[in-house]
């Protein structure tokens, strides 16, 4: 098992009425609308990964090509790199707050204390 993932697992059953019946986790359910810069409120997390630092960033709902043209900007202006994997903006570094003011910039918002 790699480190750092998590395992999704689930195990239960139903009893009703002396039948026996598998029981499903919840789905994760995700909006795949499109939503304007003004609409979306970002958030950031700090994560090690072997020994480095990483800024993430999101949850972004844009178009793929809108999201790429983002990221390269964003990555330019900061001087560092950086990737985008499962709506979130992972960037290379601890860089939340020169990120921040690039993003409020482009019209984004943010959760309260973050």
């Amino acid at each position: 098992m790699a480190r750092g993932k998590k395992l999704d697992l689930f195990i239960g059953a139903n009893i009703e009425q002396d039948t026996w019946s598998e029981v499903t986790a919840p789905s994760k359910k995700t909006s795949q609308e499109i939503l304007p810069p003004n609409k979306h409120t970002l958030y950031f997390a700090k994560e090690k990964r072997r020994g480095k630092v990483v800024t993430l960033v999101g949850e972004f709902f844009l178009e793929k090509q809108e999201v790429t043209t983002l990221l390269k900007k964003l990555k330019k202006s900061l001087g560092c790199g950086g990737s985008f994997k499962n709506n979130m903006m992972e960037f290379q570094g601890d860089i939340k707050e020169k990120l921040r003011p690039l993003l409020q910039k482009e019209g984004y918002g943010f959760k309260p204390k973050h």
